[in-house]
């Protein structure tokens, strides 16, 4: 969960890019290494492939427990939490998923894999994470301001009563957790999305997912602007990343751009949709700015 100071006034762009820019470099490095090793494994070899690989990740996380910086606290955090949920997570997901003859999604059209085996029986974690989410909504004082505004919403005046003490703060664990929580937090709101039992790819709700994650990553960049710390930047760049790519993961899902531009007249939802989310943060820009003017 993204803690930390308060971000100053000047803007740090470098900082804000690089911070971007580191992730979007160990994303698909992970991934690489993750495919290398399901490709070269069948079997039960990949379950042990899985599990070495997430054990790379825990021994990076907790080298960074006895490191000194914050910046190479929060590197190992970060890369050691990718390397743990592609191990540890995606891969023996799809080892059992595998192994028990979970079938893919296919699009109905196409007949190409909208999701993989892995990912369909993901929602069945939903009580574990909800578990989890209660450890840190109610015993946990921190810096994520997702986890404040449910708090804030839930203990009202009682937050500093309820919440009243942070937990032994490791950086490295703290981009560990960042990483983990807000992958699987965001992979379970997508899959129930475009469940059809529940909502579908097509239903408007999906598409408005999709806006908010835009919007929001944009939000959460100008944000990152503001932090003067190596370290905070990188893990709040994370988050900024991976926020955003819920409507890349959207967008891609329902080909809306595609769509818009093709045949807009059969996409009357989708262009409602995408209208009130930009008068929504229209309106958001400016009660904000209003609240600082009268401040």
């Amino acid at each position: 969960m993204s803690e930390g100071k308060k971000p100053g006034r000047k803007s740090h762009w470098l900082k804000a890019i690089v911070s971007i820019a580191v992730t979007l470099i160990a994303m698909p490095v992970t991934h690489i290494i993750a495919r290398a090793l399901k490709d070269g494994c069948s079997g039960v070899e990949q379950f042990y492939a899985g599990m070495a690989m997430g054990g790379v990740g825990l021994l990076m996380v907790i080298a960074g427990v006895f490191m000194k910086g914050d910046v190479r606290q929060t590197l190992l955090g970060l890369f050691g939490g990718m390397f743990y949920w592609m191990g540890a997570v995606d891969f023996l997901f799809m080892y059992y998923a595998n192994r028990f003859g979970t079938q893919a999604q296919l699009d109905p059209v196409t007949g190409e894999v909208a999701s993989r085996p892995e990912y369909l029986i993901l929602p069945a974690t939903f009580g574990l994470w909800a578990m989890v989410m209660i450890l840190y909504l109610f015993c946990t004082s921190n810096g994520c301001n997702f986890l404040n505004w449910w708090q804030r919403l839930f203990f009202g005046s009682r937050k500093k009563e309820i919440a009243a003490r942070p937990m032994t703060r490791h950086t490295s664990i703290v981009a560990f957790m960042e990483v983990i929580t807000m992958l699987w937090t965001c992979y379970l709101i997508l899959m129930f999305c475009y469940d059809e039992r529940f909502l579908g790819d097509h239903h408007p709700i999906t598409l408005l997912v999709g806006m908010l994650g835009f919007t929001g990553s944009i939000f959460m960049f100008t944000k990152l602007l503001h932090y003067a710390s190596w370290g905070m930047s990188l893990r709040f760049g994370f988050a900024t990343v991976i926020i955003f790519w819920i409507a890349v993961e959207v967008f891609d899902r329902i080909h809306v751009l595609e769509g818009l531009w093709t045949a807009p007249q059969e996409h009357t939802d989708q262009i409602v949709v995408i209208l009130l989310s930009g008068i929504a943060a229209s309106l958001y820009l400016v009660y904000t700015s209003y609240k600082k003017r009268k401040k």
